[in-house]
């Protein structure tokens, strides 16, 4: 599962699109949830639109274990490579 992770992290920086978003916010979330685990850092301000989207979409994966995020992370990124292309 590892080693499909690590790949899936390095297919995302090659796909021939722009992934929405919404996608990257949730590629992000999964991502620090299965490197870090739960989110403990503070909330940014409120004037601090793309930092506080990361730290949200970080915080709705609490409680994944890392296999979960991992697992979850992969079929994202498999689903935009369908979409994008390498």
């Amino acid at each position: 599962m590892e080693q499909r992770f690590t790949e899936a992290a390095e297919q995302v920086k090659n796909l021939k699109g722009k992934p929405s978003d919404t996608d990257l916010l949730e590629l992000y979330g999964l991502y620090k949830q299965a490197t870090v685990g739960d989110n403990n850092t503070d909330k940014p301000g409120m004037l601090d639109f793309k930092g506080k989207a990361k730290w949200e979409a970080w915080t709705k994966q609490k409680g994944t274990s890392k296999e979960g995020a991992q697992d979850a992370y992969i079929k994202v990124v498999d689903r935009l490579v369908t979409v994008h292309g390498l």
